[in-house]
């Protein structure tokens, strides 16, 4: 399931990122790699914030989107 469907609090495994080659690199520069976990801390109007690799990342519902989980 995409990221933005996940349940906030609960750790998820990254399946597959999506998206064009820059999108991917862009996600994979802020941590977000195929075997993390990530854990969705909140929803808000513009996008959701994560926890990665104990970092939080604010990222659009697009870019949510891309991240199968």
């Amino acid at each position: 399931m995409p990221l933005f469907l996940a349940e906030q609090g609960v750790p998820q495994t990254i399946m597959r990122v999506g998206g064009t080659a820059k999108v991917r690199q862009f996600l994979e520069n802020l941590g977000i790699t195929i075997g993390s976990s990530i854990m969705v801390i909140s929803t808000t109007a513009s996008g959701l914030i994560v926890n990665i690799r104990e970092t939080r990342v604010a990222i659009s519902h697009e870019m949510a989107n891309k991240i199968i989980v």
